[in-house]
């Protein structure tokens, strides 16, 4: 969830699902400079459903570096972090990233932070190492598919090639997913901090609004990387690292602007079952796979 929302922390209670609890952009400039405020923030939207909701990670905003509340973030990590310890509540604290934090991606061992990135990641990947919390990010092959069709097979981005089709020295790559993780991977290791985990807070592929963006794809991205972090085999550059990963998205989000952004859902806002992803989706959902709303 982008900004904590009542209803849906309620509906969630006992149910086991695992949930990543975000704080708005918006409000990251207030939690790094007003303690009090982090307080009241925790005291509002944590403590009444710890018991009951799983909250896995509580992400400090979403896609925020780089940009405008960049320079807020490790703050408001330091002041959420501070307000959960005093109430004994030991859930991490991170945020969440797009790929656009990286100036350089492929091939995947070449991945860096960009100039614009790299003085706000560094402290926070600094901060995510000493608690042990991961890194979250979007992860979105459809993205970069549908950007340079023309050089990106789309088996490749579709996970659907059982033979390698990119080679990165002693790295053979048969799909763009572990290829794009391996790069941001690889960014942490040039910052010295390659203890950080990567969690994938949301991937998916959009069913409508697109040329490469139909039900068949949909259904065979989503059923390959079932598939794949099912395997337990992680990455080549993280080989038998759980990939924990969060599919985008429950709902189809009909108040987005027209295209593939409203088009990713597994249901409609009403709750009618829109059958593109998976039938076997709900029996997938483990720890290491839950849905992105």
């Amino acid at each position: 969830m982008f900004d904590p929302n009542i209803d849906v922390l309620k509906a969630l209670e006992n149910s086991g699902i695992s949930v990543i609890l975000g704080a708005r952009n918006e409000d990251l400039q207030e939690l790094a400079s007003d303690p009090n405020f982090a307080t009241n923030w925790v005291n509002t939207n944590v403590i009444p459903h710890a018991s009951t909701v799983n909250i896995a990670y509580i992400s400090a905003g979403n896609e925020v570096i780089p940009g405008p509340y960049a320079t807020f973030v490790l703050g408001a990590l330091q002041s959420l972090d501070y307000a959960l310890k005093a109430n004994n509540l030991n859930i991490p604290v991170t945020t969440t990233a797009a790929l656009n934090v990286l100036g350089t991606s492929y091939p995947p061992s070449n991945g860096a932070f960009s100039e614009d990135s790299i003085h706000f990641m560094k402290p926070v990947a600094i901060f995510l190492a000493a608690r042990q919390s991961p890194l979250l990010a979007n992860v979105y092959p459809y993205l970069a598919y549908s950007g340079d069709p023309t050089h990106i097979q789309l088996d490749y981005a579709l996970s659907r090639s059982t033979a390698p089709i990119e080679s990165d020295g002693s790295f053979q790559y048969n799909n763009l997913f572990s290829a794009m993780l391996d790069s941001l991977y690889a960014a942490l290791e040039k910052i010295e901090q390659s203890s950080v985990e990567v969690v994938v807070a949301e991937t998916g592929w959009p069913s409508a609004g697109d040329v490469y963006a139909t039900k068949d794809n949909a259904q065979t991205y989503a059923n390959n990387l079932i598939s794949h972090v099912s395997s337990g085999h992680g990455t080549p550059r993280r080989p038998g690292k759980a990939l924990k990963t969060y599919i985008f998205a429950l709902f189809n989000e009909n108040e987005k602007p027209a295209g593939t952004e409203q088009n990713y859902g597994l249901f409609y806002p009403d709750m009618t079952e829109r059958k593109v992803l998976p039938s076997m989706l709900p029996n997938a959902l483990t720890p290491l796979l839950g849905l992105a709303m």
